[in-house]
C-alpha cells in the first residue's frame, strides 16, 4: 500500500522560506512522477509543481515560478519542496501525490495523496 507522508510545514513570516519534504513508502518510488499541490480554505486544491521519475524535468506554476523548487532523492523515497520568498497568499495546506502520468498538472491524475501539511505566511 502506498503511503505519503508530508513534513516541514509551519508558521513563517513574509519573505521567509521553507523547505517541505514527502517520504514515500509502498511501490518503487523511482519510477513514478511526483507533484506538490496546496488547497486554501475555501478553494479549490491547485497545482504547484510537478518532477519526473528521474528529477530531469520539472514543472511548476506561474505563481511559484522562480520561488519553489522542486526536487527529489530517490535514494531516500524523498520529494522536497523549497519555498523561498513567501508570501501570505501561499497559505494553504500543501500535498504532495504520485502519478504514473509523466509530471502532470491535473489533479486527477495523481493516484495517491498524503495528508498535507499546513503552511501558514504571516504579513
Amino acid at each position: 500500500q502506498v503511503q505519503l507522508v508530508e513534513s516541514g510545514g509551519g508558521l513563517v513570516q513574509a519573505g521567509g522560506s521553507l523547505r517541505l519534504s514527502c517520504a514515500a513508502s509502498g511501490r518503487t518510488f523511482s519510477r513514478y512522477a511526483m507533484g506538490w499541490f496546496r488547497q486554501a480554505p475555501g478553494k479549490e486544491r491547485e497545482f504547484v509543481a510537478a518532477i519526473n521519475w528521474i528529477g530531469g524535468s520539472t514543472y511548476s506554476a506561474d505563481s511559484v515560478k522562480g520561488r519553489f523548487t522542486i526536487s527529489r532523492e530517490n535514494a531516500e523515497n524523498t520529494v522536497y519542496l523549497q519555498m523561498n520568498s513567501l508570501k501570505p497568499e501561499d497559505t494553504a495546506v500543501y500535498y504532495c501525490a504520485e502519478t504514473e502520468s509523466y509530471c502532470t498538472v491535473e489533479r486527477g491524475k495523481y493516484d495517491y495523496w498524503g495528508q498535507g501539511t499546513q503552511v501558514t505566511v504571516s504579513s
